[in-house]
């Protein structure tokens, strides 16, 4: 039993937080949107496969005016399962600092020194709604935490200046996509690599350069 101990305690953990827009119009890629989000949730359970000395943990959150929905909160990768339909339903507004805010200070509290995170966010519109965080507080927690093994990645479709945005929050790794059906699937497929890639780096213990997540060689 020690020496099972031992072993688990010497896992390097990995956190998957995904920050995904639920606002009403995320309904016109809801079905490429909702596919998404379980072909992500797939691809934790798989690099939890293809790496078991690694500890995968899953925190997926969903936000709009009326709601922040929790559908995952640090659970075990191989805990999860796909979605229902039900769980994903676009409208109201977008309370994007609030939804950012609340959800990577939750996963702050949970992490251990040397524990690694990933934080993916997911929009199609700008903040509008918020009435807690400010984008200044946002960028500050940011900016700390990008120095304690966090990688933050801003994914947007292409009617937003992706690029301006994501350096607005400090955030270095950038993906925007075309709001179509075939863009969508095509930005999802682009980002099961580059998780898969940073997983690699993980057990190999080499650090991913700046600015390459998304880079597709």
């Amino acid at each position: 039993m020690k020496k099972q101990d031992e072993t688990k305690s010497q896992a390097k953990r990995v956190f998957n937080l995904i920050i995904v827009d639920e606002s009403g119009s995320m309904s016109i890629i809801h079905k490429q949107a909702f596919m998404g989000m379980n072909e992500t949730l797939q691809t934790v359970r798989q690099m939890q496969e293809k790496f078991p000395d690694q500890e995968q943990r899953v925190t997926l959150v969903t936000f709009d005016t009326g709601h922040t929905t929790w559908h995952y909160d640090n659970a075990p990768a191989s805990q999860t399962k796909d979605l229902d339909w039900k769980a994903y339903n676009p409208g109201g507004g977008t309370p994007l600092y609030d939804a950012m805010g609340k959800a990577i200070s939750k996963v702050n509290a949970q992490i251990e020194d040397g524990d690694n995170v990933l934080v993916t966010i997911i929009t199609d519109g700008e903040e509008n709604s918020s009435e807690e965080w400010t984008l200044k507080m946002i960028r500050t927690m940011i900016e700390k935490l990008k120095k304690q093994n966090w990688t933050f990645t801003l994914i947007g479709t292409d009617n937003l200046d992706v690029e301006t945005m994501a350096h607005s929050f400090a955030i270095d790794e950038h993906l925007e996509f075309q709001q179509t059906e075939a863009g969508t699937k095509a930005m999802f497929a682009r980002e099961h690599c580059s998780r898969e890639r940073f997983n690699c780096c993980i057990a190999e213990e080499t650090a991913m350069p700046i600015g390459t997540f998304f880079n597709e060689d």
